[in-house]
């Protein structure tokens, strides 16, 4: 008997409720994701790429279906075990790093690392983004591309074993967004860490293991490339 995939989606619908109007996120989307998978969910903007990954990580609920992460029912938890559950096993990166104006590198990761089970340190976070000379900077001192690798490492320091990412390189340009999306595949291919990573930009799809084709709350589509491209052939 196959072992069950790390995500488990069945069914998902997200209804949003905006006084009489019902506005209908998610379609009853299913999909799952394995274990050291690089997964692209592809899409145009308002298509419910980002209310999965939402509902995915816990921070979010479904209006029906359901959603299981190595057999943790995120639909049914309180939300003291939806907390547990994004400090621990879920990392996530945004398209605005949201680091803290006030601290430096160093310590916007630590403050992960001060909450974690088995963190690495901030030091080591940060040199897995290739950040060691920069760990004092504040964020006004750092490029765009710099903030977000500490975003990175902020999200990978408490060792998840899933990282979301919404639009990771959405607010970069082209060079700077394959610098962190080169980032991003080693973490997946260095601890095995299943990643997905949201974006309205089909090249970014050709590095990934599998393609999820979003439109209109639905999964349309999903391929599987037989051979994932590295970032440094990603041309947009």
């Amino acid at each position: 008997m196959a072992a069950e995939p790390l995500f488990l989606a069945q069914g998902v619908t997200r209804v949003y409720r905006m006084g009489e109007v019902s506005v209908h996120a998610l379609r009853g989307v299913d999909l799952t994701l394995e274990e050291g998978e690089f997964v692209v969910l592809l899409g145009p903007s308002g298509s419910g790429k980002s209310t999965l990954l939402n509902i995915l990580g816990g921070l979010d609920r479904p209006t029906d279906g359901h959603v299981r992460c190595a057999g943790f029912d995120l639909a049914r938890a309180s939300e003291a075990e939806l907390t547990r559950f994004r400090r621990h096993v879920v990392g996530f990166v945004f398209q605005f790093y949201n680091l803290i104006p006030s601290l430096t590198a160093r310590e916007n990761v630590a403050i992960v690392t001060e909450i974690a089970r088995d963190p690495m340190t901030p030091e080591e976070a940060l040199a897995r983004v290739g950040l060691e000379a920069r760990m004092d900077h504040f964020p006004a001192q750092l490029s765009g591309g710099e903030q977000q690798r500490v975003a990175i490492a902020r999200a990978i320091a408490k060792r998840p074993r899933v990282l979301l990412c919404d639009e990771p390189t959405g607010a970069l340009d082209s060079k700077t967004g394959i610098n962190v999306l080169r980032v991003l595949m080693d973490i997946n291919q260095t601890f095995g860490t299943t990643t997905a990573v949201i974006t309205h930009n089909a090249d970014i799809a050709r590095m990934a293991h599998r393609v999820v084709h979003f439109a209109d709350g639905e999964i349309r589509n999903v391929e599987r490339n037989a051979a994932p491209e590295p970032p440094e052939a990603l041309v947009w």
